[in-house]
């Protein structure tokens, strides 16, 4: 039987066959692609032609692409659909992976044809994109120890897969974690508090699982709104604590795990020639260096905190004002008494907006502000299979009708899929050989499945989520370049959340949620009033939300700025670079660190500051919107021109100039935030 993921797909523009294959094809077409992809490598070590761009730059861009193809479906699936086999298969080819990687950045014959052709660099007459992407190679293979002795190579790959094993058990344990707890409810009285939509969801869940009455977990759909509305303390500090502590015990227990990753991360920092492992990862970012971090997370962080702790004081004294008989205000105390605050004097919640954003509603506004914008069009193709059931693919075209992406879409929470929301690409934009691919883009999110009464319906934030991972996806279906390596989200990591970012101030627009926003029963539009609140709450305890995002670029730059690792446990550890910033009272048991894992299993190590630092860059480029139009298509035109379409052909800070005119500052979004006033 022939082997899906090594056959040409037969599909439309390439779409991978997802209803073909199955997990015993994973193993035995990724020990082809990596034998292939090795002699591949070999080939470019072993050609008798002096070295040059195009038989050793270009070949080593252009080598391994079935592998490319073959772990861009098994590694996104392994996120969204996952099971057991697939974990297994996961561990089982982390080695082999790791092998290839160090057979290449560790390649000493290889290594001394890129320094060739880059010590040339300057005489080659080489295009800008074709000059970076050699400077690039070079600086990637000597920042993955080209430069290494052979002795200090053999350590250096042995730490890379120890981390690579490690980093897939912790996110193994979380996942585990999260379905591991239910809170199962059959007393109706303990559901006081809670509407009409988060009950029926819990019942659903309930049937589900085969439980009578309301259950209850740590997927944000369920865990959120019962935090929120609930009125039963006990019960949301018990799911508070599950939810906080994830990982952090029991059989899934990362507490060690984290420790042994970040004692791994200043190893290869040390051994590459780095003080710590901020140092390593921050040098090719926006940023360059740990000092420009801290001194920016400082900057933001000076002004917000005092007003931070002020908003949480005014709800404190607010729920004491209506019949809160505590003196302090417990973590899971804050979701309630601050949603019941913000109703009292905006009088506006997500109950009130969410029959307003049907899922449906919300998809086509979303496509429809990419056509104003840019002149996309979406249309839904049933002859492309996806992933899952839930799954939907669109056929993206542009303004003049030619096909720019597939787009998969997949909403809705299961068991086999990871909590959060994401974008990511099967397969990225390239020109090889003069034939240009296109983009394979997905969209993964955790929303509240449709019941047998009610539609999916939107918090506003799950609109802004949308909006959000719609802008990577934007950035992924709008690549435009030679090198796949340069294309679509392929920049630096603190300037990736610029397209995302910039996209969910459209959330808050009356002239955008006027076009879409209908009751789902009536057909009634979004009142003008309603409209009006939610601009009014738009900074509502923003000093709050930006303090605790802060919190977590402070904890991973602490992790990621260690020289040696600390006596302290991580609890401990967490709990003492956390102190002076709190604006809330210590929980002993809870442990971000365990479960947080755009940091220890994904990729923001020492990079978690890039979403303020890409609010600042997006708070900015929106104030041109705003002072043109938030449809204007000349603005659009310059943002797609100068950021959507050129990855990182060029310097990410020369192409915001480009666009903008100017570099940005931290002003701009503590003024859109009101934390300060505008000048």
């Amino acid at each position: 039987m022939e082997n899906p993921l090594l056959t040409e797909s037969k599909l439309p523009y390439g779409a991978p066959p997802f209803d073909q294959i199955r997990n015993e094809h994973y193993m035995p077409a990724f020990e082809q692609a990596l034998a292939e992809a090795k002699a591949g490598i070999d080939a470019i070590v072993a050609n008798p032609d002096a070295p040059d761009f195009a038989n050793t730059i270009e070949a080593l861009e252009n080598n391994g692409r079935t592998l490319d193809r073959i772990s861009g479906i098994f590694y996104n699936l392994l996120e969204a659909d996952t099971d057991d086999e697939m974990q297994q298969i996961a561990e089982d080819l982390s080695p082999k992976m790791t092998e290839y990687e160090m057979y290449v950045s560790l390649n000493e014959p290889l290594f001394t044809r890129i320094k060739t052709v880059w010590e040339q660099r300057d005489s080659l007459g080489l295009a800008p994109d074709q000059y970076k992407l050699l400077d690039d190679t070079y600086k990637e293979f000597a920042r993955s120890g080209a430069n290494l002795s052979p002795a200090d190579k053999e350590t250096y790959g042995k730490y890379v897969e120890q981390l690579s094993l490690l980093s897939l058990q912790y996110g193994k344990n979380v996942l585990a974690a999260t379905n591991a707890y239910t809170l199962n409810v059959t007393d109706e009285s303990r559901l006081a508090g809670l509407p009409d939509f988060v009950r029926e969801a819990a019942a659903e869940t309930a049937k589900a699982k085969g439980q009578e009455g309301w259950t209850f977990d740590l997927s944000y759909p369920s865990y959120a709104p019962f935090m929120k509305y609930s009125t039963d303390r006990a019960l949301k500090r018990e799911l508070y604590l599950a939810y906080n502590t994830k990982a952090a015990g029991g059989d899934n227990d990362n507490l060690e795990i984290v420790r042994q990753i970040a004692d791994l991360r200043i190893k290869v920092a040390n051994i590459l020639g780095y003080k710590t492992f901020a140092d390593y990862a921050i040098e090719d970012r926006m940023a360059k260096s740990p000092a420009t971090v801290n001194a920016f997370i400082q900057q933001l962080l000076v002004p917000s905190l005092p007003v931070a702790r002020e908003e949480v004081a005014r709800i404190l004294a607010y729920a004491r004002e209506n019949g809160f008989d505590d003196t302090v205000l417990q973590p899971w105390d804050f979701s309630y008494w601050s949603e019941r605050y913000k109703d009292a004097h905006y009088a506006l919640n997500d109950t009130l907006l969410k029959p307003y954003f049907r899922l449906e509603d919300c998809i086509d506004a979303v496509f429809g502000l990419a056509g104003k914008l840019y002149g996309l069009r979406f249309e839904e193709r049933s002859d492309i299979p996806g992933y899952h059931k839930d799954v939907r693919v669109y056929d993206v075209k542009d303004g003049d009708g030619s096909h720019l992406a597939l787009f998969y879409v997949d909403f809705f929470p299961r068991e086999s899929k990871r909590g959060g929301a994401w974008m990511t690409e099967f397969r990225g934009q390239s020109i090889v050989n003069g034939v240009e691919e296109r983009p394979l883009i997905s969209l993964v999110t955790n929303f509240t499945k449709p019941t047998s009464q009610d539609p999916s319906l939107l918090t506003h934030d799950e609109l802004t989520t949308l909006l959000h991972e719609f802008g990577h996806s934007l950035h992924g279906m709008m690549a435009q370049g030679r090198y796949g390596s340069q294309t679509g989200t392929n920049v630096a990591r603190d300037f990736v959340e610029l397209p995302s970012q910039i996209m969910e101030n459209w959330a808050y627009e009356p002239e955008f949620l006027q076009t879409f926003a209908r009751h789902y029963r009536t057909g009634e539009p979004l009142p003008a009033e309603l409209i009006a609140k939610v601009e009014a709450a738009k900074n509502y305890l923003a000093a709050y939300s930006q303090v605790r995002q802060l919190q977590f670029g402070i904890l991973d730059m602490a992790w990621h700025s260690l020289e040696a690792l600390p006596e302290a446990d991580t609890r401990h550890f967490e709990k003492a670079v956390l102190a002076p910033t709190a604006v809330m009272p210590d929980v002993p048991e809870c442990c971000i660190s365990t479960s947080f894992s755009h940091i220890f299993s994904g990729g923001y190590s020492a990079g978690y500051y890039s979403y303020k630092w890409a609010e600042v860059l997006e708070a900015d480029a929106f104030s041109l919107f705003k002072e043109k139009g938030i449809f204007n298509r000349e603005v659009a035109r310059s943002f797609r021109d100068n950021i959507l379409s050129k990855g990182s052909t060029e310097d990410e800070a020369v192409l915001y100039r480009k666009f903008r005119g100017h570099d940005p500052q931290p002003e701009a979004l503590l003024e859109k935030l009101g934390i300060i006033s505008a000048k």
